[in-house]
């Protein structure tokens, strides 16, 4: 039978960490309402640019003109993975569910013969991919996103893509993120950085317009050097974005599971205590009443 004492301790525990994970799930929905429009209102700017680019690619074809980073190295052997997570924990499976999808497509790629890099942004991601996969490690970014993602620190993670592109360090750069969808749910997406990929035919509106003709002035070149790392930087900045919306969403749904669950088990430990000390006034009866009836 429990003690008294030790299960008063361990209700008092359990309160106080109720009170903590309901106020980690105030704040994570404090942030989230700023995060999901941050994350909403970049979409349709980068779908759009992507989506433009994707057409200039299919519309220049194999043109030795064409930059690198547009059309690529004629070669798809090696691969970088960009991994994007938190920094931080106590947000569900949300960090699990990322490196889960990326040791998926690490394995994809073994499998086919393929030489696979990592760029890991975000702590949680790199010290469980470090484990298993630490020799293609090639940087760990941490602290990109505090307090907030911005269009700068994207800017940085796309010039360092562009300087091991241009070293020749990889062939295709791909990026992992957790796309926001509510705060239940959150998709887990990749998305092919370099070279562009061609669009998809999937509506009229794209068909469209991947029969256009665009004109470029000054010149194709100038245009393109322009606008090439900063669709890059864009893709990445909606990422950062996105995952963000999603690790808050994540946190505010686990630590409202946890607020729950502590005050589940508060329920029953408070009748086991009960019971108990019923128990032990009983106990004390029986031999207040069984001492009497003996003298």
């Amino acid at each position: 039978m429990a003690n008294l004492k030790d299960l008063r301790n361990r209700i008092v525990s359990v309160k106080s960490t109720q009170k903590i994970t309901a106020a980690m799930k105030m704040v994570a929905a404090a942030k989230l309402r700023r995060a999901q429009d941050s994350a909403v209102s970049a979409r349709p700017y980068a779908e759009r640019m992507d989506r433009v680019l994707g057409n200039v690619v299919q519309g220049i074809g194999g043109s030795s003109a064409a930059p690198a980073m547009m059309m690529g190295t004629d070669s798809d052997q090696v691969q970088m993975i960009v991994v994007v997570t938190a920094d931080r924990g106590l947000c569900g499976g949300f960090n699990s569910s990322i490196v889960r999808r990326s040791r998926r497509l690490i394995r994809e790629l073994d499998a086919a013969g393929k030489d696979v890099k990592l760029l890991c942004v975000g702590r949680k991601g790199a010290d469980v991919l470090q484990t298993d996969h630490g020799t293609k490690i090639l940087e760990k970014i941490e602290g990109i996103a505090k307090p907030i993602p911005t269009f700068y620190g994207a800017t940085e993670i796309a010039q360092k893509i562009m300087h091991l592109f241009e070293d020749g360090q990889f062939d295709v750069c791909s990026i992992v993120y957790s796309k926001f969808v509510s705060a239940l749910t959150q998709e887990m997406t990749c998305q092919q950085l370099i070279p562009l990929p061609p669009p998809k035919n999937s509506t009229a509106e794209t068909q469209n317009s991947t029969s256009a003709i665009y004109e470029y002035e000054p010149t194709e070149d100038e245009i393109l050097t322009a606008l090439l790392p900063r669709n890059l930087a864009v893709q990445i900045y909606r990422a950062l974005l996105e995952s963000n919306a999603s690790e808050h969403g994540a946190r505010m749904t686990a630590m409202e599971n946890a607020t729950r669950n502590a005050g589940d088990m508060i329920d029953d430990l408070t009748l086991n205590y009960n019971r108990t000390r019923q128990a032990v006034i009983t106990k004390e009866l029986i031999e207040i009443i069984s001492g009497a009836e003996a003298i």
